[in-house]
């Protein structure tokens, strides 16, 4: 394999004492993972006799306890304020649906609501987040966020309706839904980014988890739209039609799309900041999520033609971005690797194995005809996350942790590696 990185005990051409050490090329793959000259380090050497771990006693399963704890902890409390909150929620919903169309709303929900996951596992295939946090994001979507929806409209209503100057119906669509919806949404964005930082530095997370929270309060709010569609109508089946393409067939991803831009954003600045400036990107990125819903909720006489002209090239622009992340991700995984295939770890072909989509179906198939198809998914997941654990070392941010397990996870890939290969 070729590089560009000096072996390890060696002066890189071009430093001098006191200066600044340059990049290696290809450091900086893409434009998700830039870094500074001033972070870069070369990966830890392997032993030539074989790897063995130093690892301190104690500290690390303390370590990770704690992190553990915190997502765990995150889910705990989740749990605890869905629960709390259906007993606002579904009283609304029953109360404004009635049995029979709370029950036909909430399978019609399915379907938009299936289009929009299967997406979320689409973008997050490379690296998947851990279920428990997307099934944090999803609760807090389809159960908290409408709560506190809920318990926010009024006051906000009494506050800033009177100072808008619009009448109350045009009020309530383009200011009131936008502003206090995407907020109450992106608090769920905020709670992952404070106590599961370690699943969201980065753009890619930060769209995974805006688009599966988005899924689930467009999944409650579909189940009220579909069911007053049958409730409050003397022709139920022909409005519930209706109101189904409106919302599961022109728009199922409206709400991912307002709030996926909030995610985007704390995403980029997750992966550059410490969490005191990355919170500020929280109050930023729900400046265009609450615009774009705005806009939607504007269309009025003219909405095919917006529809058409603005809102399908919007949907274009989010499939672009998404693909531009997705080449991104694989790229900066693939370039991390190669820095750990310098120091010993890989080799040229191993990289091209775990890095890439055609070298990882090989893999998956050899090891599954070989019964070791297990091993090898762990062996891939575990080289992935140690590409962007590389990745928060080299962007200089908590680099004694982020180098810790970074030698827990060189270990867990010896083990993985000689379990595919025995």
């Amino acid at each position: 394999m070729t590089t560009n990185e000096p072996r390890p005990g060696r002066e890189h051409p071009g430093h001098s004492p006191g200066g600044q050490r340059p990049l290696p090329q290809q450091a900086n793959p893409s434009w998700l993972g830039h870094v500074q000259p001033e972070y870069y380090r070369q990966a830890p050497p392997k032993d030539r006799g074989g790897f063995q771990p130093a690892l301190p006693p104690a500290l690390p399963a303390a370590r990770r306890g704690r992190r553990s704890t915190g997502a765990l902890g995150l889910v705990v409390a989740g749990g605890f304020l869905a629960f709390i909150s259906l007993f606002l929620v579904l009283p609304f919903l029953l109360g404004s649906t009635g049995i029979p169309g709370f029950i036909i709303g909430f399978i019609a929900s399915l379907i938009p609501l299936g289009a929009v996951l299967l997406t979320v596992r689409f973008i997050d295939r490379w690296e998947p987040e851990p279920p428990r946090l997307l099934l944090f994001a999803f609760i807090w979507g389809a159960v908290v966020s409408i709560a506190v929806t809920m318990l926010l409209q009024p006051y906000f209503s009494a506050v800033a309706g009177p100072a808008s100057g619009l009448d109350y119906t045009t009020f309530a669509v383009t200011v009131q839904a936008p502003v206090v919806e995407e907020f109450a949404k992106s608090l769920g964005l905020l709670l992952l980014l404070l106590f599961a930082r370690k699943h969201f530095d980065g753009p890619v997370d930060g769209v995974v988890f805006a688009f599966t929270i988005a899924a689930g309060f467009a999944f409650t709010e579909n189940i009220l739209y579909f069911g007053r569609a049958i409730a409050e109508s003397s022709d139920p089946g022909t409005e519930l039609a209706v109101v189904f393409f409106l919302r599961a067939v022109m728009s199922p991803f409206a709400h991912a799309i307002f709030t996926g831009t909030t995610g985007l954003i704390m995403g980029f600045a997750a992966r550059r900041w410490h969490n005191g400036l990355s919170v500020l990107a929280f109050a930023v990125g729900l400046v265009p999520a609450m615009l774009l819903h705005s806009a939607w909720n504007s269309m009025g006489a003219d909405f095919l033609a917006t529809y058409v002209l603005v809102q399908v090239p919007i949907f274009l622009l989010t499939v672009v971005v998404i693909v531009l992340l997705r080449v991104a991700e694989r790229r900066l995984t693939r370039q991390r690797l190669k820095e750990y295939a310098a120091a010993g770890w890989f080799t040229a072909a191993e990289v091209d194995m775990l890095a890439t989509s055609a070298g990882r179906r090989s893999a998956l198939r050899w090891a599954g005809s070989t019964g070791r198809g297990p091993q090898m998914k762990a062996l891939l997941h575990a080289a992935t996350q140690l590409a962007f654990t590389r990745q928060r070392i080299l962007s200089g941010r908590d680099v004694p942790a982020h180098q810790l397990d970074e030698r827990h996870q060189l270990a867990e890939i010896a083990d993985l590696r000689a379990a595919v290969l025995k």
